[in-house]
């Protein structure tokens, strides 16, 4: 039974979002060296959704401001297309609005331009392992607003929502930061039956993607082990 739980592999082909040439190149440079490949860069958002289109990567690196459309917007239909994609939000930005709007776009974690390049370099490399990851004082951020949302969430139904041990089998699994083809191996089911139970888990917890489904599974006590980076 324990080798159900082993940490999900490294995803390594990356794709990265922002309009300054010189930022693009020097952090492309940094994760080839440790061990990425490039598979596309984009300056503005039309670029970003059509090479990503073309080049399918696993990892997306985003600056939210960039020409339109936007970063999150760009996440958020990226995502509708490619919802394994792992999104890692880069942005010199740490303002509260920007941060919650790029989570619920769905991006996996959020990190500030200000952090170190060997501190961006292994929130990619966690991002990559299924983390979820944010710049210091973000995660409260996060945690926070997530909390006042379950709260209201409750306000509305006293008994609470009511899971199947196999939505909670596939909660902890996705608490873990394990795509669906990892889930499905795991448990033995197809891959459209584990979309199905991570739709059905959404709608009853009334939440929009899989991180928030993450943290849901932190509050509640579903998550067991620590991929779950939130320092």
């Amino acid at each position: 039974m324990s080798e159900q739980y082993e940490e999900p592999e490294i995803r390594r082909r990356v794709m990265l979002v922002d309009d300054h040439p010189m930022w693009l190149e020097a952090l492309s440079g940094d994760l080839e060296e440790d061990g990425f490949e490039i598979v596309a860069t984009a300056a503005n958002g039309d670029e970003a959704l059509k090479r990503c289109r073309a080049s399918k990567p696993e990892v997306m690196l985003m600056d939210l401001n960039i020409p339109e459309p936007d970063g999150a917007t760009c996440i958020e239909i990226l995502l509708g297309e490619f919802p394994e994609m792992l999104v890692l939000v880069i942005s010199a930005s740490g303002e509260r609005d920007d941060v919650l709007r790029a989570i619920k776009a769905g991006a996996k974690g959020y990190l500030v331009k200000s952090a170190s390049p060997e501190e961006l370099v292994d929130g990619v490399r966690r991002t990559a392992a299924g983390d979820a990851v944010f710049t210091p004082g973000l995660a409260g951020l996060v945690l926070g607003e997530f909390r006042r949302m379950v709260t209201r969430a409750e306000a509305h139904n006293d008994t609470g929502p009511t899971l199947t041990n196999r939505e909670i089998e596939v909660l902890r699994l996705v608490a873990k930061g394990l795509a669906y083809r990892e889930i499905a191996e795991r448990l033995y089911v197809s891959h459209r039956t584990v979309q199905n139970h991570v739709q059905n888990v959404l709608r009853k917890l009334q939440l929009h993607n899989r991180v928030e489904l993450a943290l849901y599974a932190i509050e509640q006590g579903y998550h067991d082990g620590d991929p779950m980076v939130l320092e």
